[in-house]
């Protein structure tokens, strides 16, 4: 028996992020705040780490509601009908359950069921991982439009008195639609992990430790290993920067903007050293009004890159995320 000749879908052969939207914490926390529980100062703060004030939510505000203001405006502006959206993908850390997932709820709120939804747990590199899915789904004909979200609520899992990581943590929520264009828009990913450093960004304790512990065992909470992060944020990830400017056929003085995760001002600066960026280029350094919203920083980085400099609309951007695994990913892409 001869078996059937299967049919395949096709797309289109280049993609393009046709609109951002973003969303932040509604309350402004600055450095004078927070000092206290670490035995810091604005200073110190400052000269570490380049934050000013952080945006965090409500405690009634959920991931998904930050994820929804940011897709309403992105959709807003792509000029797409929601239901025209055949994929919905949000990188979150902070959703509160383990299932169902964000994405599913934000389809039906956003009007874009019956959407395929799934969500992303890649960290600080989520929102790269989305753009890199959605950029296949959209040439392979798996979806016409796609809306990538990085949404998170990082003060759900914030130890006041921790000196490590919770003092840059905020939330907010980055979206983005992609969708066929007639050229190019967005670049080759290079993308991947590295788990033999799995502790050095994670949970002080499990969710089990937490309800077997009767009162012992506390909340779980983000903390890290800051000197190993920064070491490998600062060595390695330039040669991934680097990796996704040649597979691109780009180079640093073709970019208008170069927009990484905003993890730490120190590492956003010796970042640009290592890659040799001329001034032209234009750095996303939200992190200094905003923190660090994990999968949310870079499309809220883009957001206000956008804002402050339209001229760069239709410039080459590199973006590259990395962060919890620990995991990286990166792509050069026009700016919508």
């Amino acid at each position: 028996m001869t078996t059937p000749q299967l049919n395949q879908t096709t797309g289109a052969q280049f993609t393009r992020i046709y609109a951002l939207g973003a969303a932040r914490g509604e309350n402004v926390v600055p450095n004078a705040d927070i000092i206290e529980p670490i035995n810091s100062s604005d200073e110190w703060i400052q000269q570490r780490t380049g934050v000013i004030t952080r945006r965090r939510a409500g405690k009634d505000v959920k991931v998904v509601d930050l994820a929804e203001a940011a897709a309403t405006e992105a959709i807003a502006k792509s000029g797409i009908r929601p239901d025209q959206i055949g994929a919905v993908l949000v990188s979150t850390i902070g959703a509160g359950v383990v299932t169902p997932s964000v994405a599913s709820l934000l389809a039906e709120r956003v009007g874009a069921n019956p959407a395929a939804a799934y969500d992303i747990s890649a960290a600080c590199a989520g929102f790269t991982y989305g753009i890199a899915q959605a950029d296949s789904f959209v040439k392979s004909g798996l979806a016409e439009y796609v809306l990538v979200v990085g949404a998170e609520k990082l003060s759900d899992v914030i130890d006041p008195t921790d000196r490590t990581i919770s003092f840059l943590l905020a939330d907010g929520a980055g979206a983005a639609i992609v969708g066929p264009s007639d050229s190019a828009g967005i670049g080759p990913t290079v993308w991947g992990s590295d788990g033999s450093k799995w502790d050095a960004i994670g949970m002080t304790n499990t969710m089990t430790e937490y309800r077997e512990g009767a009162g012992e065992v506390p909340w779980p909470t983000l903390r890290q290993e800051g000197q190993t992060v920064f070491r490998w944020a600062v060595w390695e990830m330039a040669k991934v920067a680097k990796e996704a400017l040649d597979r691109a056929g780009v180079t640093a003085d073709q970019l208008s903007a170069f927009v990484p995760h905003q993890a730490n001002m120190r590492i956003i600066d010796e970042f640009a050293k290592q890659l040799g960026l001329p001034e032209s280029v234009v750095i996303g350094r939200d992190i200094a009004t905003t923190g660090n919203t994990s999968a949310a920083s870079i499309p809220l980085a883009t957001h206000r890159l956008l804002d402050e400099h339209p001229e760069l609309s239709g410039g080459l951007a590199l973006q590259i995320g990395f962060g919890a695994g620990l995991v990286f990913g990166a792509q050069v892409v026009v700016l919508p």
